[in-house]
């Protein structure tokens, strides 16, 4: 058995038997932080955390490696419940093309964005997505994330749809943290359907979604809703066929303009409605009689230039708050959570306090992992990072060119 005792901890975050599933409002400045601490694990299980001073006695700790995080943090890892880790390749040539002032919109029609990763992805075979797919969630793990959420979408199309999905559900079984898998064949509309959309919603209805289910391929099924992209009556059809099957509702809303579909993806039932980047007040009533985790992706503002999701208001509308890194080869080219902290920090307003509650415990609900990750307590096997020698929690958002992370326990 591997047991690991972790001493004199500066500051162990999160831990405690009674936190909360998800944090709220004025509730997101709670956050639980035992000075001069300690941490035991077995075999990756918590069996004992407290005061240092206590800890003596409390458990038989013969054939144990003893760490000293004299001067460091330690605290769940973080979960990243917005990502497109699987790809083909990347889009550098885009991100020049924005810095010669086109939009994310003007680039999508001449072929680029979503569509430009289709073709791509429609060159490798399973194996070969699959390999630079684990090199990429390895370096995921190391930058301090312990469960992660990907997405298809980047097929278009019944082969590539498939085999994105079938390398996600490799990654699930090979990888040492949880990946929840979501089908977002509806990202956009392949240029094959472009004067057919009623064919591709079949597409999708008819003919993947029956496989999907026959290979048990998801957890949870998504749709673009956005102009120019699938309106907020194709989204509810789309939905609710994959609802049909099991699928629970994770979906991207409101990036570049509010069309309704926050109020519909809650009355299907949406575990979380992601981008948020415009919202209104009756977003904001919706949310609030409902569990959806609103879900804001800083790091898509930072590189498309666009607006940042108000993280205030959210928050002041007393509704939860979960970050995430919407890691893409396109809009966001960054898997770093610890780089998510800081932007929110800086653009959204938002305290370290509030970010870490929403890359834990809030990131936790958005994916349905509040019973096993997002937090610190007896029994939990869930992955665990200890930072370097930092002088405050603050100094994760402060110091944002800096690796801050020591060691991951999963």
């Amino acid at each position: 058995m591997a047991k690991i005792l972790i001493k004199n901890i500066k500051g162990l975050v999160q831990a405690g038997e009674n936190i909360p599933a998800v944090r709220k409002g004025s509730q997101m400045q709670e956050l639980d932080v035992m000075e001069d601490a300690y941490l035991a694990l077995e075999d990756s299980e918590v069996i004992g955390y407290g005061l240092m001073n206590d800890w003596e006695g409390i458990i038989d700790w013969r054939d144990v490696e003893i760490i000293d995080a004299e001067g460091c943090f330690v605290l769940p890892a973080f979960i990243d419940s917005h990502t497109h880790s699987v790809f083909a390749k990347t889009r550098e040539e885009e991100f020049v093309d924005r810095i010669h002032g086109l939009s994310y919109e003007e680039i999508a029609a001449k072929g680029g964005g979503i569509l430009n990763s289709a073709r791509k992805l429609a060159a490798l075979s399973e194996d070969e997505l699959y390999e630079a797919a684990k090199i990429r969630v390895e370096k995921i793990i190391q930058s301090g994330t312990g469960a992660l959420e990907i997405k298809s979408g980047y097929g278009l199309s019944l082969e590539g749809e498939l085999k994105m999905l079938r390398v996600i559900k490799r990654l699930k079984e090979n990888m040492p943290i949880s990946i929840k898998a979501t089908f977002l064949g509806a990202h956009a509309y392949p240029v094959a359907f472009k004067e057919n959309k009623r064919g591709y919603i079949d597409l999708l209805i008819d003919e993947m979604l029956p496989i999907i289910q026959k290979e048990n391929l998801a957890d949870y099924i998504d749709v673009f809703c956005e102009r120019n992209y699938f309106s907020v009556d194709e989204m509810e059809e789309i939905l609710k066929a994959g609802i049909a099957i099991g699928l629970k509702p994770k979906v991207h809303v409101n990036q570049f303009s509010i069309l309704g579909g926050v109020k519909k993806a809650i009355e299907l039932g949406a575990i979380s409605v992601d981008h948020l980047e415009e919202i209104d007040d009756q977003d904001l009533e919706a949310l609030k009689n409902s569990t959806s985790i609103p879900t804001l992706l800083p790091g898509c503002s930072h590189f498309l230039s666009i607006p940042y999701g108000d993280a205030r208001r959210i928050i002041s509308a007393g509704l939860p708050l979960a970050l995430a890194s919407d890691f893409n080869p396109g809009s966001s080219p960054n898997y770093h959570l610890m780089t998510i902290l800081s932007l929110a920090c800086v653009k959204q307003k938002i305290t370290p306090e509030e970010a870490i509650n929403a890359l834990t415990i809030n990131a936790a609900a958005a994916v349905e992992l509040s019973d096993t990750h997002g937090k610190i307590a007896l029994g939990r096997r869930s992955p665990i990072l200890m930072t370097k020698e930092i002088p405050s929690l603050a100094y994760l958002a402060y110091a944002f060119g800096e690796d801050h992370v020591q060691r991951i326990f999963l």
